[in-house]
């Protein structure tokens, strides 16, 4: 595409959102290969005006797709070229790995600069991954006010509702008529771009009141705030997790709610976006502790996914080996009957696959506070009769096929019987091994797979094999 193309406007994306939609994305909403092609084609040629031709129209998210989508190397020459045009507020939409290795490649006088342009929220969450040397490096270099307000965001601890606010928010004291207030929101700097509520405060920004902004701009302009303002809804404490202000929002569907300190002091916002990011962000956190990968990101190195994921293998192995001794206290007994080694696996996997259903559901469950001391013996009976009702289903199933299949009535009785037994162990250690972690303060997404995994193995084949000893010495 030509510089004259460019500057005539041909070829660029309309104002129609479904043709935007059309120019960068396939049917299946995955990037058009040709679009990402031509902003690489820009790159090699070093050709900014190509460049910020291309990427100017598209959205921070999208934005941050082009920077996953494109060479390592050429993620720095992207932001090099598109100088200001580049969008900084794209790169709290890409991994980790991606977001250190833009900023790490730009001077720090570059970052400061491109980071008091941003919301405080966003340009916390990319301080918050750096190296301190820079962290501090960058800080200094930015405006003193700024400065101040991000180093209080970045003082409270990680995942906490200090750190995900957004600092700047608009705040009135209770004796301001309407139109005072009306009148400072027209002339006043460093208001948030969007709002939803205006807070009403002391003179000491103690926290008292807010509007919803339908209400402040349908009242006259001689009423006092006092006369139409609220009590505040659900404010959240500074210092509060982010998955419970999360749980918090979704349970009073507020689209913001004001962050307090400890002296109920109004510190900040946060809106219903930065929630949005929080609860996906816990629930892929879940996910991957679950599968005992840690904080492993597709763009991590192959060494650095090795390394996330090896400790829990280790871990696995060790409880492995466990379950192997207890094989081998039955070697006399698969001796003398080789159908048990055909069968013992069966026993072990259906209980362990039970066991893993119980537990992400008791895992989740503990996550979203869904499980409290009211209900969790009725979960606790709901999951065990589960196991009792596949047990005996499936035991149903196996017990013919194993008796058939090997011309053996008692070896069926005996894995039906295992079956049974492994099912309620599985439901069991299923959801107390969630409780009993969560309840000794240890993250269950974390630790839960390793243990209900080693338990359904070491009693599926005590059971299956100890059953088996037991039936041969009979006979």
């Amino acid at each position: 595409m030509s510089d004259s193309e460019n500057q005539s406007g041909e070829n660029q994306p309309t104002h129609d959102p479904y043709a935007y939609h059309l120019e960068y994305y396939s049917e299946d909403g995955a990037l058009r290969s040709e679009f990402v092609e031509r902003i690489k084609l820009a790159l090699q040629e070093r050709d900014s005006n190509v460049l910020v031709a291309l990427i100017n129209p598209l959205h921070e998210s999208d934005l941050g797709e082009i920077l996953a989508a494109i060479d390592p190397e050429a993620r720095a020459t992207l932001v090099e070229l598109a100088g200001n045009d580049f969008d900084f507020s794209a790169l709290t939409e890409v991994d980790e790995t991606i977001r250190l290795e833009v900023v790490n490649a730009l001077p720090n006088a570059k970052v400061a600069e491109a980071l008091d342009e941003l919301d405080s929220d966003d340009a916390v969450f990319i301080l918050e991954d750096m190296e301190e040397e820079d962290r501090e490096d960058i800080l200094e270099q930015m405006p003193f006010e700024e400065s101040v307000r991000l180093r209080r965001s970045l003082d409270y601890p990680e995942e906490t509702a200090g750190r995900r606010m957004q600092t700047e928010f608009v705040a009135v004291p209770p004796f301001w008529t309407i139109g005072q207030a009306i009148d400072y929101l027209r002339v006043a700097e460093n208001l948030p771009d969007r709002f939803h509520e205006i807070f009403v405060v002391t003179p000491q920004f103690e926290l008292i009141g807010s509007m919803d902004l339908d209400r402040f701009l349908k009242a006259k302009r001689q009423q006092n705030i006092s006369e139409i303002q609220n009590d505040t809804q659900h404010p959240i404490r500074a210092d509060m997790d982010q998955e419970e202000a999360a749980q918090i929002f979704e349970k009073y569907d507020l689209l913001s709610a004001a962050v307090i300190d400890e002296s109920n002091r109004l510190v900040g916002v946060m809106t219903i976006d930065d929630v949005v990011d929080v609860i996906h962000q816990e629930v892929e956190e879940d996910i991957k502790r679950l599968a005992g990968v840690g904080d492993e990101e597709i763009s991590d190195s192959m060494i650095e996914a090795a390394k996330s994921r090896s400790t829990w293998l280790l871990v696995n192995l060790a409880t492995s080996i466990l379950a192997s001794f207890v094989i081998g206290l039955f070697d006399a007994t698969i001796d003398e009957m080789v159908a048990l080694a055909i069968l013992m696996p069966i026993v072990a996997s259906m209980g362990g696959n039970a066991g893993t259903q119980t537990m992400t559901v008791a895992v989740r469950a503990l996550a979203t506070r869904d499980i409290d001391i009211y209900n969790a013996g009725r979960v606790i009976f709901r999951e065990i009769n589960i196991g009792i009702f596949n047990g005996v289903i499936f035991a149903l199933i196996i017990g013919p096929i194993a008796a058939l299949w090997f011309d053996n009535f008692g070896l069926g009785i005996i894995i039906s019987t295992a079956m049974v037994i492994n099912m309620i162990s599985a439901a069991a250690a299923g959801i107390f091994i969630p409780l009993l972690l969560d309840r000794l303060d240890i993250d269950p997404a974390i630790a839960s797979s390793v243990f209900v995994t080693t338990v359904t193995d070491i009693v599926g084949f005590a059971a299956f094999l100890g059953l088996a000893a037991w039936w041969l010495g009979f006979a």
